[in-house]
Formats: structure tokens, C-alpha cells, sequence
């Protein structure tokens, strides 16, 4: 069965796009490409019960398995060694990224604190929006009484498209609470 999401991009978000921009074609509509989670673990990486909550969670969150993230130099002022544990990354794309961004939008972004909205400034150069989030009790899955630790992560959507005012709108269309400015 189609995600809720995606079947709601392609019957509202492509028209009104195509009407806003004026693009010819339904494939000029830029799209999200991927969904890219990535939780560090900072000064736990030698600790192996936080490195597998950490890996319980993510996976709880976005219903795939985490990649464990290592250190690709050593960095003195971070204590970090080539090789170290730095995280853990999934990126979720088709279906499951339809379903999380669902998710993401109706159930866990309103469960957080003094929440007025997303910053409209997370863009960067390649139209990609990343947010950081402070807590991973916002998400419904995880279960406030078997969390090891409270640990954040930051949640980075990748839009194919050329312009970051197409990206924002693009968004917006879907229902992420961008601020306005």
C-alpha cells in the first residue's frame, strides 16, 4: 500500500507546484530524495551498552537497521582515534521514508517543548534541510522507561531540487512547520 504522504505529494504538492513555479512537466517538481538520521555518541563510544541503546533506538525510530559511523582520523581534541565509534546513521528512502517523514510531522514534532515551528535558515547549499533534534522521547517508539541515556540526533531531508526557495516550498507543501522568514 502507498504511504499516506506520498500519495498526497503526488495528488496536492505536484500541482501546486507546477502552478507556483510554473514548471512544464511533473518531473521538473523537485521531490525528497532521502532521509538521513544520524545520532553521535560522543564521549560513549567505548561504552557498548550506550552504542546498542543508541542502535535500538535509531532503529525503533526509523524502522531499519543503523550503520555504526567511525572516525576517519584521529583528533586529539575530541579524544578521538582512527577507527573509533563517532555514531549511527540509516538513511531511509522510498516507502519507509515516506512513512518516517509521516510520522516525523504528526506525531513527534508536536510532542516537542515550547515547539513555534522549524527554522526556515536549516538549507544548505544543495537544497537539504537538517534538523537537530534535543531528544529522542519526542518519537512515539521509544519508551521513556528503557532509554539508557537522552541523546539527540539530527534528521537531514535531501531534495533534488535547484533552488532552495523550491526545497523550502516543497516542504512547507508537505506540512513540515517551517517559520516563515
Amino acid at each position: 500500500m502507498e504511504a499516506r504522504l506520498k500519495k498526497f505529494y503526488k495528488e496536492n504538492v505536484i500541482p501546486a507546484m507546477m502552478e507556483r513555479f510554473k514548471f512544464k512537466n511533473r518531473l521538473q517538481v523537485p521531490r525528497i530524495q532521502k532521509i538521513v538520521i544520524n545520532a553521535g555518541v560522543g564521549k560513549d563510544n567505548k561504552d557498548a551498552k550506550a552504542i546498542e541503546s543508541v542502535q535500538k533506538e535509531i532503529s525503533l525510530i526509523s524502522g531499519q537497521k543503523p550503520v555504526i559511523t567511525r572516525g576517519k582520523k584521529s583528533i586529539s581534541a575530541f579524544s578521538l582515534r582512527k577507527g573509533d565509534i563517532c555514531g549511527v546513521m540509516v538513511t531511509l528512502r522510498g516507502e519507509r521514508m515516506y512513512e518516517f517523514l509521516d510520522r516525523m510531522i504528526t506525531a513527534a514534532l508536536p510532542r516537542v517543548k515550547d515547539f513555534s515551528g522549524l527554522s526556515a535558515d536549516s538549507f544548505d547549499q544543495h537544497s537539504s534541510y537538517t534538523i537537530g533534534i534535543k531528544e529522542q522521547v519526542i518519537f512515539p517508539e521509544v519508551d521513556y522507561n528503557t532509554i539508557y541515556k537522552i541523546r539527540g540526533m539530527n534528521i537531514t531531508i535531501c531534495t533534488n531540487a535547484k533552488k532552495v526557495e523550491h526545497a523550502r516550498e516543497l516542504l512547507k507543501l508537505i506540512g513540515l512547520p517551517i517559520k516563515e522568514g
